[in-house]
């Protein structure tokens, strides 16, 4: 007992592993307590007897054993994680359990294995007990039998998947054991209660002993069908209605149910797949070829052995059916045809759907082989093609049937009509849609009057069965034209059909619907083979319509009743018409009908009008009625008003009564000739549009439209013409035959009156709503400009989608078949539409030599074989179904070792696509699937070709067919990453567009699952991109059964994918309106499952949100303290590695865990880089709010971000900087300072990647380093920077050594560590570097050092090689020479903060390929930026280093600038005066600026500035505020002086969208196109009032120009949403500019575009195009605005233009069309103003030379017959003289005019400044005259005056000399900057564009002094200025800039002669500031 003692102490666990079996038992009677005990099955207490369960059932001692079994059964009834154990537990079951003596312990045994199936693992479970079968203890062996019987029983063949089973079966009852033989009996008895006749085959090859005493069994078993009697888990519904019906004793419900599930199992998915193909005989292929019809024989015969399995492997039968269809086809011996039919019965019946890709090959041969008359042929041949139709659907095999159906012989259209009445059995309504029928009713009713009865018995057989598959409402339509006892024969042969799948006619057809249409609810159902493939999915869809019909049965009859009648109406003769009138229509009406008096007669239709109205519809006799309004006068009726009152009630009669086409031809003649009748034409089309409600608009159009074109009147055709194409907007385009009248609409093309051309080319563009592009084939032989006309009208109608129908839809609506069929409904439409096409038989066009060439040897003849192909197919341009021998040639091709010749394969496999439409179906499985092989070709190319072809086979069959079958499981598991990652995208891409797809997608779901663990990252995400496409069509229930089967480690990864998908799983789309709208009450159910099913998660998800809600940031008290010290005592590892290692996160982890909150932590360390995106998100929120604890675990954070530096996502990289961008902005914020520990684990990371391939990284990082510098001493990150510059990486080296050269730039020489010449000499190494932007970057740093330090830089760098030195030299040298001149005291300074571009030290722009005038132009900011910081200095030392401006922080973060109210804690005011730096306007950047500024000029300059912002949302505010200003006239002058600012603002974004917002993804383009919404609003505003427009200048009118015509181009804003719109709203603009801007100026800014855009070769010719059509508009309203025109500087623009392009360069250009706009505008000219046009030139230099002079001439000689001159006989000379005469007089008086204001006190110096413009321009002019009689003061004060201006002009030209165009050099000349696009070269030509920038930028952040108006330069008066705005803008900031040098001159008592701050000072001004300046200086 002592032993007894000890065990009795142990805890249980360890009790149920002891060695003494009592201590075992007594360890399982507690656990057994404890199971009972525990009530949670989720409670983690289970989780500690997981390993123990097995133990517990296969303990040895067998009195243990048995509790042990008990204690493992309640375990697993109860706990929740008890599945884990499944297989070792029933593995043990089966080994240790199953061979026991003891009953008790088998029966316990077999508890476990059934309470694990209830569990949901009966997958697992019988996988083990089919295994025990072959355990070769028969006791174990009987065992395992007992339980499957018991499972099967219980559970029922839903849950115990029978077909592994009967695969063993077999073997059973081979056994040697009785015991087991008779296990196996008893099992076969139980599969055969669920299965059934199923069961037969797979056991016909037991014993025939056994098998009789089964057959004995079967029969004796009841016929009710079995019932489920154990529910699993999930199915506790059906297990509380089971047991209330088994309460109430009644089950009838079920009975249904259980049937559908006997009808499911199919044998043929029981059996296992035989390989016929390895086993032919070798010589088969030479014997079925012999001429012995013996050796034939024998061949055949080896093949119909082996067909007789009944499953069939697949594989490639090809050459085996080609053979067999030889045989068929051709042999003369009417024997071995049989049996060849045999053969292709059993393939097709073994292979199933497999067999479908042959099917289009056989069938055309069997049908004409139908002609054969002997009976077992004809049997042979009717089996073969039933099993072929059963591979197929009757889609595809209905052309070769339709071609056949019109033969000669009557055997073949008897026996195909038979074939497809047998193949309408197979059909429901959805796979029998009226598409497919229409064409087979129209044969059959030719067939129905053949001569031959057998042929009509066929086609009323086959009627009939259409009839009872789709329903009589359905196939009446087609049998408009049939007389009584045909239809009654008709309805006679449908009573006795008897469909397939039905148990007795109708009733049986009933019953079985509804089980299938509850099918959905058990989840498991669809995932199991079901059925015949052919029969399975029918029965299903079949359901909801026959369901559907019942309801709507009644009023479908009532509708169609009268129709019928109406249809057959016979024509009636006048007596009895007008009896029948008499008889409704009162007696005085009668009588006045044909009065000769007008009044009579209206007064007669009154009465009429009423009579009708009151009549009832059942007695209204139309046909008599409309005879009676037809009665002489009838439709000659000569007045109006009685002729309105007759075409109302003709409206009236059509649409109440029951209107015939009779009655309909009667009136129509008459309505057609009014219908262009001014008054009565409105009348007449709505009759005709009643007519078309009731005889269907496709018969009214015809009619009309041949009645119309019958007359000669151009007028009644043109509103036919629009009558049709508004009818067919509003009944919709179903039944139109297009080629009825398509020739009358060829007619009205071509008619000669333009009204009838136009409504032609209306009504086609209606029809291309819903034709497409094939509508203009039947418009390819038209006159080009016609068909240009017509293209055009297509154009407009692109993109747009057809109206929903609003008339004619209503019969549809009362005859609503559930969604299938009015899904059916709407394609039907569109084949139509296409079928209207004129397509082309090429079957005989493709040779067999053709064929034969395909598969020739050489690549090159197979090349020429293609290429005939190719030609056939593109000559004939639309093509029929019928294609030869090409499909197996073509495939051949696809397998080529040429990858040429396989992607011209695939290209013609597109062009085949295109040419042959929807019938394209029946070739998806022999040509379209093999492409999909090609998505996994190695070449990208190929890939694109493929799936290019892929999409456009799609296009025409859907995607049904490639759904369907095993094709896509089986290319998916192919392991080719390329065919995956294609293959999956793909179907991600379309699976979201579908309604429904077959049950065949689940087959690929294993392979998905596969290629969620792929080895290429590529395929994993396309796999997870496509898990919600596949969910949302086979649902989540099924998805994760299917990932029950993946090995544990798969299956949880899998199924946390599933989870995430099941999250963003897409909604199906929506039915379409009409099927929508009959079936309100559907959708209700339909959203149950949805919610059921989604329960859980949402609370699972409410209560993260709960765990997520409080701080993540956890602050712990010296925490961080404690790491640092651990970290020094070598406690933990030092955090220093080059490739981050296990331990390491683990240590981070631990050391994480209690700084931050258990959710974030996993989110952290999760294996899911999403988790990541999603955890640094919610660091960014948390922040700010909780800083203090981000600080205290600050240096984890960071190391956690080390590693993510190691990952190579892009998504996580780019937020763990957008992170620390804001983490180290808050640090900053805070004035909290890295410490070194923190410092030394992060930045040696971050350094890395600054040499990051990716742009985007490298500028964040560079960012990040920037601002490093605020929180650690630059001296210490230096050390850093220059371990980074030794690495291998060149982008690191020069990133590294830019951010070297800033420092020392910024921080000055002491930042270098450890001394000055060490790190030098460490850079100065870099110089010799092999990468030239690493040579370049060392250079620029020790430059930096240079203006550092000067030329002690030498002796710090110490030796370098000859070549270095001289290039560090020249570097040197070059940046000195840039640097601007300064005074002595400056130089110092200057030299500190030099002002040149190889100095200075810029963060690169984002994009490494931006060209470099742009990375000059940043730089020039930068050098702004530092001259500015120079002055700063050198007049206030004291101001600290943070007022430096970095102007690429402001371009890139337009965030920064809410900080800059921070500045105001300064006190600036005393710094700032006697600098004179332009004073801060603002104070922050925010839009309501009302009560900060009161200056409404200064307010107006801000909010413009900010037009330009490089931030959308910023910029539409600007906008919105200014459009306001503009919207209300009182306020809109304030803009006034402001409009060319604004223009350029305006400008500068549109070039700013149109080269960086456009091009960016990540941009949403509905803000984009917000934006230009907005600016052309603006614009529209602003150009609508012409003062404002008038004040916008050339330069800015020609830039603005550009920029709306390069946006009118921009194809990228017709891919946004109403792109087209925002284009059309643009052109507007650019009209009202022209109107409404100064014509001079616009007229001068056109010719200047004009100019600059012929020069520049990078524009668009379409640029060039539409700047002269703009001219071209100038010039029509020039009579109008020739008055306001400056003719001098007109003249002058188009004699540059001539300087330019002299004639003969003109007449070279590729268009003629700018020579002739000149001329135009030229001659325009002169025919308004005639000879004076010649005293306009004076602003021309050099007349003699200009051409233009001589042009004008010459027009004016033409136009004007120089008629003055004529009578004075002169020479040209004389003329010549004459003029100039005029023009010196002109001269004479532009001088006087001149000196005039010289004397004049006030404008003395505006005179001094024209005089010395006038000199410049005229340098021979001779003012001795004008001086002559002057003083000798004057004439001295007039020379000072002008040296003085040209001294200060000198000044000025230093600084303008680099930007300012030459006016008039032709060979200098320049475009401005707008003038070439950006996009297109890249390149800006003038610098002035930098100063564009920098002005605006320095608005935006308030340092902008506007310019008052006095202050700029006086333009000349003589010559306006042509330079663009560009140039505008740098003339004010050089302005700015001088008025600036001035004064600090002044204050630093420089010696420099004065110069005046503007020219418009006076000399009164000068002299005060020259006293000024002396009582400074004493």
């Amino acid at each position: 007992m002592g032993d007894d003692s000890e065990w009795m102490k142990l805890p249980m666990d360890q009790k149920c592993e002891h060695k003494i079996w009592k201590a075992r038992l007594n360890g399982y009677e507690e656990a057994l307590k404890l199971f009972h005990r525990i009530k949670d099955e989720k409670s983690p207490e289970w989780g500690k007897y997981l390993g123990l369960i097995k133990k517990f059932v296969t303990d040895s001692n067998a009195v243990a054993q048995l509790k042990g079994l008990e204690a493992a059964l309640a375990f697993i009834e109860n706990a929740h994680v008890a599945g884990k154990t499944t297989g070792e537990v029933v593995s043990g079951v089966v080994g240790k359990v199953f061979n026991q003596p003891k009953a008790r312990a088998k029966e316990l045994g077999t508890d476990i294995c059934l309470m694990y199936i209830e569990i949901e693992k009966a997958e697992v479970v019988q996988d083990e007990l089919i295994k025990g079968l072959d355990n070769k203890n028969p006791k174990i062996v009987v065992a395992c039998i007992e339980t499957l019987r018991k499972a099967l029983c219980d559970f029922g063949s839903k849950i115990i998947t029978l077909k592994p089973v009967v695969k063993v079966l077999p073997k059973q009852f081979e056994s040697r054991e009785k015991a087991v033989r008779d296990e196996a009996r008893l099992l076969a008895v139980e599969i055969y209660r669920w299965i059934r006749d199923a069961l037969r085959t797979p056991l016909q090859n037991i014993n025939s002993v056994q098998l009789k005493e089964l057959e004995e069994e079967w029969v004796k078993l009841p016929t009710a069908a079995p019932k489920q009697t154990r529910f699993l888990r999930s199915q506790q519904d059906l297990k509380a209605k089971f047991e209330q019906q088994q309460a109430e004793g009644g089950d009838e419900v079920d009975d249904d149910d259980d049937e559908a599930e006997a009808a499911q199992v199919d044998p043929y998915e029981l059996l296992e797949a035989v390989e016929i193909l390895s086993k032919l005989p070798k010589d088969f292929y030479e014997k079925i070829e012999a001429k012995k019809w013996q050796e034939r024989k024998e061949a055949l015969e080896a093949v119909e052995a082996l067909i007789k399995n009944p499953k069939l492997e697949s594989g490639d039968y090809g050459d085996l059916v080609r053979a067999l269809k030889k045989v068929i086809g051709k042999d003369a011996n009417v024997m071995l045809v049989a049996m060849a039919a045999k053969c292709l019965a059993g393939l097709a019946a073994g292979l199933r759907k497999k067999f479908g890709t042959y099917a289009g090959l056989v069938v055309p041969t069997i049908l004409e082989k139908f002609k054969e008359k002997k009976p077992q042929v004809v049997l042979a041949l009717q089996e073969a093609i039933d099993a072929v139709f059963l591979t197929t659907t009757l889609q595809n095999i209905s052309e070769d049937v339709l071609s056949v159906m019109d033969n000669k012989n009557p055997s073949i259209k008897q026996q195909a009509s038979l074939f497809l009445a047998r193949s309408f059995r197979h059909c429901t309504p959805s796979t029998l849609p009226k598409i497919v029928l229409k064409p087979f009713c129209a044969a059959f009713l030719k067939q129905v009057n053949d001569s031959a009865p057998e042929v009509r018995d066929a086609a009323f057989e086959a009627l009939g069965t259409a009839m009872k598959v789709v329903g009589e409402k359905a196939v009446n339509p087609f049998l408009t034209d049939v007389d009584k006892l045909k239809l009654d024969k008709i309805k006679e042969c449908a009573d006795k059909v008897e469909l397939v799948g039905t148990k007795g006619g109708g009733g049986g057809g009933e019953k079985k619907a509804k089980p299938a249409a509850k099918a959905p609810p058990p989840v498991e159902a669809p995932a199991k083979p079901s059925g015949p493939p052919k029969k399975a999915p029918p029965a299903k869809t079949a359901g909801p319509p026959k369901k559907g019909k019942p309801a709507s049965a009644p009023s479908a009859k009532s509708k169609k009743a009268p129709d019928t009648k109406e249809i057959v109406e016979t024509e009636l003769s006048p007596e009895v018409c007008e009896e029948k009138a008499a008889a409704v229509l009162p007696a005085s009406c009668m009588q006045l009908l044909d009065s000769s008096n007008w009044k009579e007669r209206l007064a007669s239709m009154e009465e009429f009008q009423k009579a009708v109205e009151q009549m009832d519809k059942s007695e209204m006799p139309c046909q008599a009625l409309v005879k009676m309004l037809a009665k002489k006068p009838g439709w000659k009726e000569t007045n109006f008003q009685v002729m309105q009152m007759k075409l109302h009630i003709v409206g009236l009669i059509a649409q109440k009564g029951s209107f015939s086409k009779t009655s309909a031809l009667v009136v129509l003649d008459g309505l057609v000739d009014k219908i262009g009748d001014v008054k009565c034409g409105s009348n007449a089309k709505e009759a005709l549009t009643v007519i078309g409600v009731a005889c269907s608009l496709p018969w009214t159009a015809e009619q009309v439209v041949s009645m119309a074109f019958a007359q000669k009147n151009p007028k009644n055709q043109a509103e036919t013409l629009n009558w049709l194409a508004n009818a067919m907007k509003e009944f919709g385009f179903a039944g139109i035959n297009v080629k009825a009248f398509i020739n009358n609409v060829k007619t009205a093309l071509g008619a000669t009156n333009p009204a009838v051309r136009t409504s032609a080319i209306a009504l086609l563009g209606v029809m291309y709503l819903y034709m497409g592009a094939p509508l203009r084939m039947f418009f390819e032989d038209e006159k080009p400009a016609l068909l240009s006309q017509i293209d055009a009208e297509f154009e407009k109608m692109q993109g747009q989608s057809p109206p929903a129908p609003i008339r004619g839809t209503k019969k549809a609506g009362a005859d609503e078949e559930g969604d299938a069929a009015e899904e059916e409904e709407v394609d039907s439409g569109a084949g139509d539409s296409v079928d209207v096409l004129p397509r082309t038989d090429i079957s005989d066009k493709i040779t067999l030599d053709m064929v034969s060439k395909i598969s020739d040897k050489n690549w090159k003849i197979r090349k020429e074989g293609l290429d005939e192909v190719a030609a056939v197919i593109s000559e004939a341009k639309f093509i029929q179904a019928n294609i030869g021998e090409l499909p197996m040639a073509l495939k051949g091709r696809l397998s080529d070792s040429n990858k040429l010749l396989v992607q011209q394969a695939l290209n013609i496999l597109q062009q085949i696509a295109t040419a042959m439409g929807p019938s394209l179906k029946q070739h998806v499985k022999n040509m379209g699937i093999p492409v999909i092989t090609f998505l996994g070709d190695s070449k990208a190319n190929v890939r694109a070709a493929a799936l290019s072809t892929l999409n456009a086979w799609v296009e025409q069959t859907g995607m049904k067919e490639w759904l369907e079958g095993e094709d896509l499981s089986e290319e998916l598991k192919k392991e080719n990453p390329f065919l995956r990652q294609e293959l999956l995208g793909w179907l991600a891409e379309k699976l979201p567009t579908l309604r429904t797809v077959p049950t065949d997608l689940m087959l690929c779901v294993p392979h998905l699952y596969t290629c969620l663990e792929d080895r290429s990252g590529d395929v994993r995400r396309k796999a997870q991109d496509a898990l919600p496409s596949f969910m949302m069509h086979l649902g989540y229930e099924k998805m994760i059964k299917a990932a029950g089967k993946l090995k544990p480690a798969s299956k949880d990864q899998v199924v946390g994918m599933l989870e995430k998908a099941r999250a963003v799983m897409p909604a199906k789309p929506a039915v379409p309106v009409k099927a929508a709208a009959s079936k309100p009450a559907s959708s209700a159910p339909a959203a149950k499952p949805g919610v059921v099913g989604k329960k859980p998660p949402v609370k699972a998800g409410a209560k993260d949100e709960e765990d997520k809600s409080g701080p993540i940031f956890i602050h712990v008290p010296n925490g961080k303290e404690q790491r640092i010290k651990e970290e020094k005592t070598l406690k933990i590892l030092k955090w220093n590695f080059t490739t981050p290692r296990d331990e390491y996160v683990e240590q981070l982890k631990a050391q994480m865990s209690t700084c931050l909150a258990k959710w974030l932590q996993d989110e952290l360390f999760h294996f899911d880089f999403q988790r990541h995106v999603k955890a640094i998100g919610a660091m960014i929120e948390h922040m700010a709010p909780e800083c203090e604890a981000v600080i205290s675990c600050l240096d984890l954070i960071l190391k956690w971000f080390t590693l993510r530096f190691f990952d190579t996502n892009t998504s996580v990289l780019m937020k763990a900087l957008e992170f620390l961008k804001l983490l180290f902005t808050m640090l900053s914020r805070k004035n909290y300072q890295l410490n070194d520990y923190e410092a030394s684990s992060f930045i040696p990371y971050l350094i890395l990647k600054v040499g990051e391939s990716k742009d985007v990284v490298r500028k964040d990082v560079r960012a990040i380093l920037t601002m490093l510098c605020k929180v650690y001493a630059a001296s210490k990150v230096f050390p850093f920077l220059m371990e980074g510059t030794k690495s291998k990486n060149s982008k690191q080296r020069s990133e590294c050594l830019d951010e070297l050269g800033c420092l020392i730039e910024n921080f000055g020489m002491n930042v270098c560590q450890p001394t000055p010449a060490k790190a030098l000499k460490e850079i100065a190494v870099h110089i010799g570097d092999r990468d030239t932007t690493v040579r370049n970057a060392a250079l620029n740093t020790v430059v930096a050092a240079y203006n550092a330090c000067g030329d002690q830089v030498f002796k710090l760098i110490g030796k370098l090689s000859e070549k270095e030195m001289s290039m560090l030299e020249e570097r040197i040298k070059r940046s000195a020479k840039k640097t601007p001149a300064a005074s002595a005291k400056q130089e110092r300074p200057q030299r500190e903060h030099p002002a040149n571009p190889n100095a200075t030290f810029l963060r690169k722009p984002a994009q490494e390929e931006v060209p470099n005038k742009l990375k000059i132009m940043y730089r020039t900011y930068r050098i702004q930026a530092r001259a500015q910081n120079a002055h700063l200095e050198q007049s206030a030392p004291s101001i600290p280093k943070e007022f430096q401006l970095d102007l690429d922080v402001f371009e890139n973060n337009h965030t920064c600038a809410r900080e800059i109210p921070d500045l105001v804690q300064h006190k600036l005011d005393e710094v700032l005066e006697p600098v004179m730096i332009p004073e801060r306007k603002i104070r922050s950047v925010s839009p309501h600026f009302d009560d900060i500024h009161n200056s409404t000029a200064s307010t107006i300059n801000f909010v413009i500035s900010q037009v330009a912002s490089g931030d959308i949302n910023t910029s539409i505010q600007a906008l919105a505020q200014i459009d306001e200003v503009l919207r209300q006239a009182d306020k809109a002058e304030a803009m006034s002086g402001h409009i060319d600012q604004f223009l350029i603002a305006t400008f500068m974004q549109l070039r700013l969208i149109y080269n960086t917002h456009m091009a960016d993804d990540r941009l949403d383009k509905k803000d984009i196109f917000k934006l230009y919404s907005c600016i052309i609003g603006n614009m529209l505003s602003l150009f609508s009032m012409e003062i404002l427009a008038r004040e916008a200048s050339m330069g800015v009118l020609k830039d603005l120009m550009h920029g709306l015509i390069t946006l009118m181009l921009d194809s990228r804003v017709e891919d946004i949403e109403d792109g087209q719109q925002l284009i059309r709203s643009v052109n507007l603009l650019v009209v009202r500019v022209l109107e409404k801007s100064d014509q001079t100026n616009i007229l001068s800014a056109l010719l200047v575009l004009l100019q600059d855009s012929l020069i520049s070769t990078a524009g668009s010719p379409m640029f060039s195009e539409l700047v002269m059509k703009c001219l071209w508009r100038m010039i029509r309203f020039l009579p109008q605005t020739i008055n306001s025109i400056n003719l001098d500087r007109i003249l002058l623009d188009v004699h540059n233009f001539m300087k330019v392009f002299p004639k003969e360069k003109l007449k070279q250009l590729k268009s003629d069309v700018p020579h002739r706009t000149l001329k135009t505008l030229l001659h325009t000219l002169c025919r308004l103003t005639g000879a004076k046009i010649l005293e306009h030139m004076s602003m021309i230099e050099n007349r003699n030379e200009s051409e233009l002079e001589a042009h004008l001439r010459r027009v004016v000689k033409h136009s004007a017959n120089l008629s003055g001159l004529k009578s004075d006989k002169c020479s040209e000379k004389g003329a010549l003289r004459s003029d100039d005469k005029v023009i010196m007089a002109k001269v004479s008086d532009i001088l006087s005019e001149i000196f005039k204001k010289i004397g004049s006190k006030e404008n003395t110096k505006e005179g001094l400044t024209e005089l010395y413009e006038y000199k410049q321009k005229y340098s021979d002019a001779d003012l001795e005259p004008f001086l002559r009689n002057t003083s000798q003061f004057f004439q001295s004060y007039v020379e000072r005056g002008l040296r003085m201006i040209e001294s200060e002009r000198e000044g000025k030209g230093r600084i303008q000399t680099s930007t300012v165009i030459p006016q008039h050099s032709t060979d200098s000349y320049l475009p401005s900057s707008s003038t070439v696009p950006i996009s297109s070269n890249g390149e800006d030509m003038n610098a002035a564009a930098y100063y564009e920038r920098l002005k605006i930028l320095r608005q935006r952040r308030g340092l902008e002094n506007s310019t008052p108006e006095e202050d700029r330069p006086p333009l000349s008066s003589l010559r306006p200025s042509v330079a663009s705005s560009t140039d505008m803008l740098h003339s004010k900031l050089s302005q700015l800039k001088e008025s600036r040098e001035h004064f600090q001159q002044e204050q630093s008592h420089s010696h420099s002669p004065t110069r005046s701050s503007s020219p418009a000072s006076n000399l009164d001004d000068l002299k005060k500031r020259l006293e000024r300046i002396k009582s400074n200086r004493q």
